[in-house]
């Protein structure tokens, strides 16, 4: 069978792949989701969900680092990585060690039920992944419907040190803006900007989100943006703490995702505020 990836590399197998090494938490979770999680013969150290059923098995280290001499030892007939997760240098080099490896993009929303469509078929479980993507799919629809709202000016950091932030083509910067933000770092260039935290603060934002993931903010990061008084989301205190996975898995926490970020947002009685 011919499989061809999101990035358009195709892929020769000799039958739907029955043991798979993941270098993707949210595909390691999805694969368990949708009942092909006995499949999963190697996962990274980052691939925490679901909890009980990965306890035992290998881990090949970070998504970033992976052990590609442990991976080649499991003996994978399928290895799954992500364009944004996983090294271009580590999926060249599985390749060309003889292991297919299939990689996503996901970074839209509407990427994530069409690449999880196609996986599923190329894994054989079309069936069994139907009725999740239906739903996803339908909660796409209903969160789109922002027409007549007025958009919160939005700032999602995703690091500090230096901080950085979500921005043009990423899956939480258009989770964000299906759930009815305006990005403002969509201004800068690059799609996780880094800049002086002086320089997101001069965009003013009315929201500021501060996820637990990638970068495990805290009560006590909100220290650093207290001086900031005079910015709209610091003086009305709307710098939220929110769930990092939420934001950033696409996978089978994205339904769940775009209906908390949409009541999030559509609740922020926000007074449009003078520069």
């Amino acid at each position: 069978m011919i499989l061809t990836d999101a990035l358009g590399r195709r892929l020769e197998l000799a039958s739907p792949p029955q043991r798979i090494v993941s270098l993707v938490p949210s595909l390691t979770e999805w694969l368990f989701t949708i009942g092909a999680g006995e499949r999963v013969v190697g996962i990274t150290d980052y691939c925490i969900e679901p909890a009980a059923a990965l306890a035992g098995l290998p881990r090949i280290r970070g998504t970033k680092n992976p052990d590609r001499a442990a991976i080649s030892a499991l003996r994978p007939d399928l290895v799954l990585a992500d364009q944004e997760e996983n090294r271009e240098r580590d999926v060249l080099a599985l390749s060309l060690a003889g292991i297919p490896v299939y990689v996503t993009a996901m970074r839209r929303v509407a990427d994530v039920p069409a690449q999880l469509a196609a996986l599923a078929a190329a894994l054989g479980v079309s069936a069994q992944a139907a009725p999740g993507l239906d739903v996803l799919r339908a909660m796409i629809s209903v969160a789109g419907r922002t027409a007549g709202r007025r958009r919160i000016k939005t700032i999602a950091f995703i690091w500090r040190d230096p901080w950085m932030v979500v921005a043009a083509e990423t899956y939480a910067g258009d989770l964000l803006r299906i759930c009815g933000a305006e990005n403002l770092a969509l201004q800068l260039p690059g799609r996780y900007p880094r800049a002086a935290l002086d320089d997101f603060m001069a965009l003013r934002p009315e929201l500021i989100l501060l996820p637990s993931e990638p970068y495990p903010f805290a009560a006590h990061d909100l220290d650093a943006l207290l001086p900031y008084a005079d910015v709209p989301a610091v003086r009305n205190k709307r710098i939220i703490l929110c769930d990092g996975i939420a934001l950033t898995w696409p996978g089978p926490r994205t339904a769940d995702a775009l209906r908390s970020f949409a009541g999030l947002i559509g609740a922020m009685d926000i007074t449009p505020s003078s520069s």
